[in-house]
């Protein structure tokens, strides 16, 4: 009986996982294709926008960050203030 129900349990999980993969496939999908029908109508705009959110996404999280100027052939350092010993908060 224990092994009837250990059974039942693994077969319960692994539905409840196939389902969440399956849902979380379907809403990939349905974003993809909304991100597809604006990229025709507007590909620059959304190309930007697209790495605009990513940005944001990804920059709070990095600790050190440096840009990169093409114009001024030159790296220059962004520093949090908020961080650094003996500043004012």
């Amino acid at each position: 009986p224990l092994a009837e129900g250990e059974k039942d349990q693994r077969i319960r999980e692994a539905d409840g996982y196939r389902l969440k993969r399956i849902n979380e496939a379907e809403g990939d999908v349905a974003r993809f294709n909304s991100l597809f029908a604006e990229y025709r109508k507007a590909p620059e705009v959304t190309r930007r926008r697209i790495y605009i959110e990513t940005m944001q996404d990804v920059m709070p999280s990095i600790q050190s960050k440096i840009l990169v100027d093409d114009e001024m052939n030159g790296l220059l350092p962004l520093l949090n203030l908020d961080t650094q010993k003996g500043g004012q908060q």
